[in-house]
């Protein structure tokens, strides 16, 4: 058996996604020792779960495993760990996780969703820590989110709460006057790189055109990354294209803290890597439309553990288990 420097019981962090998938082995504290990471691409559940098993297995055989904590790419029932389903990967319809992880490890399980877990992680390591009225969200492929009071996360009635990107805003898209979509469609990392990536949508004379990329096939693809590489270069549609997605996600986070009341956010995921363009958009445009007693109360900031966030939130969770939940109001 291996040895970690550390005399403080060891957990797993698991981070289940919609093609990348983590491990970490670590310390309640949220400090990680070792990290497997693979991404698999177009998979099902099943190819998942046996990776996971895979190198479970192996960590318990190498240290003393005193829990598992994990956060899953998806709405499911906290109290259970029963998954409802996957946007991304199919096989996940319904399925007891919490029970597949029991009966495959015999140890101590919590399983939650990836963003409330993400925000776990901020509250006690990292850019939220210390604060009393927390709300966390992450701008990845989709965007979720997670309450936070006193230190525990609120989880609603029974399958979590402040999923931001659910939400509904103008869609600037459409022609049709008052039309109305999720929040997410127009502004998560897999909706942006979609509609940047539809032929015609970029202007032939932008900066954006310079820096895309063409498979195989001769399909277009550009992204977040590149729409920001343009923005700071001062194409003026790549400007314009950022003030739209600024907008509608300031659109619905203000609703949030209007009724919420809350005061702390931290904003992590992929597209939240742009970094000052985005967030300065963001806190801009969230102070304008901010309800009264909102305005000049609003602390807006990025993730401070980016990537790492899910599974340093799963092993808080797993040393701390359902006492770190509001359950059941």
């Amino acid at each position: 058996m291996d040895t970690v420097c550390t005399n403080k019981p060891l957990y797993l962090g698991v981070e289940i996604g919609g093609t990348k998938q983590q491990i970490c082995l670590g310390t309640g504290d949220g400090t990680i020792s070792d990290t497997r990471e693979v991404r698999l691409g177009d998979v099902t559940a099943t190819e998942i779960l046996d990776w996971i098993r895979t190198t479970v297995l192996d960590y318990m055989d190498r240290y003393p495993i005193a829990g598992i904590g994990v956060g899953f790419g998806g709405p499911l029932e906290l109290k259970t760990g029963r998954v409802l389903c996957s946007i991304q990967v199919p096989g996940w319809e319904n399925f007891k996780l919490t029970e597949w992880f029991e009966e495959n490890f015999h140890v101590p399980v919590l399983v939650a969703n990836d963003t409330f877990t993400g925000g776990m992680a901020e509250l006690y390591a990292g850019a939220g820590k210390g604060s009393r009225l927390m709300y966390y969200t992450n701008i990845g492929t989709g965007i979720g989110g997670g309450i936070y009071f006193g230190g525990k996360g609120y989880d609603g009635i029974g399958f979590g709460a402040g999923y931001l990107g659910t939400t509904y805003v103008p869609d600037w898209r459409s022609t049709e006057p008052g039309a109305m979509t999720h929040m997410e469609l127009l502004v998560s990392g897999k909706s942006i790189a979609q509609r940047l990536s539809t032929p015609g949508y970029v202007p032939a004379d932008s900066k954006l055109m310079a820096l895309a990329t063409y498979d195989e096939a001769g399909k277009l693809h550009l992204s977040a990354k590149e729409l920001a590489e343009a923005v700071k270069a001062g194409d003026t549609f790549a400007t314009e294209e950022l003030d739209r997605i600024s907008l509608s996600f300031s659109t619905a986070l203000a609703n949030m803290l209007a009724l919420s009341g809350i005061k702390d956010v931290v904003i992590g995921g992929g597209v939240a890597n742009m970094g000052d363009i985005l967030f300065d958009r963001i806190r801009r445009d969230t102070q304008c439309l901010a309800f009264v007693a909102n305005k000049g109360a609003i602390n807006i900031r990025p993730s401070a553990l980016l990537d790492t966030a899910v599974p340093v939130g799963a092993l808080i969770l797993a040393a701390g288990g359902r006492k770190l939940l509001i359950e059941d109001i």
